[in-house]
């Protein structure tokens, strides 16, 4: 199967999640946990280039850094649905898109220490927001279960890309960063 298949494949896999973004499409835990990080472009941007950043890492950092943000974004999660709330959380979420894009676009690789501790305040973050957005609904953890599945596909995604791609094409990803942190920027202004 060639990259352009698989990724053709995975986009029309994931397009009927994309119409659950929208409110009126019922109420279950699941499919509403899946939405919302596919609904965001904060939380899209941040999760794929987790993804695309990790790939550009060597060793243990490259899966590492997707699974530190996933189990810190649950903590986090957790936290929100308790009520827990972190002081300018929307400004931490666009910081975290434009970090995370400069980190993709820099291509940089800090010490494990570094980019686990980034990774993980960016996620905790992201997760006190999906927690505090948690819709009314019977079933929290399967709500919690769907923005983390969602979360671990985007990071898989932004790895994929990196990993299948011919080396040729690094100053694509490198470019994506940009975008990334170009929204980033924006959402911070705005």
């Amino acid at each position: 199967m060639t990259f352009k298949q698989a990724f053709t494949g995975l986009a029309w896999l994931l397009a009927p999640a994309l119409a659950f973004a929208h409110p009126g499409h019922g109420d279950s835990g699941l499919l509403a946990g899946v939405s919302h990080p596919l609904g965001g472009l904060d939380h899209l941007l941040a999760m794929l280039a987790v993804g695309l950043w990790a790939a550009q890492q060597q060793g243990k950092a490259r899966w590492l850094l997707p699974c530190t943000f996933v189990a810190t974004m649950l903590l986090g999660g957790v936290l929100g649905f308790e009520g827990w709330q972190l002081p300018a959380m929307e400004s931490g979420i666009a910081a975290s898109v434009l970090a995370l894009g400069l980190a993709v676009a820099l291509a940089v690789r800090p010490p494990l220490t570094v980019a686990m501790a980034a990774t993980a305040l960016f996620a905790l973050f992201h997760g006190v927001a999906h927690g505090l957005e948690l819709p009314a609904m019977n079933s929290p953890w399967a709500y919690a279960a769907g923005f983390v599945t969602a979360t671990a596909t985007l990071h898989a995604i932004g790895f994929a890309v990196v990993r299948l791609l011919p080396r040729a094409a690094a100053p694509l990803v490198r470019l994506a960063g940009v975008g990334s942190a170009l929204a980033g920027a924006w959402l911070l202004a705005g």
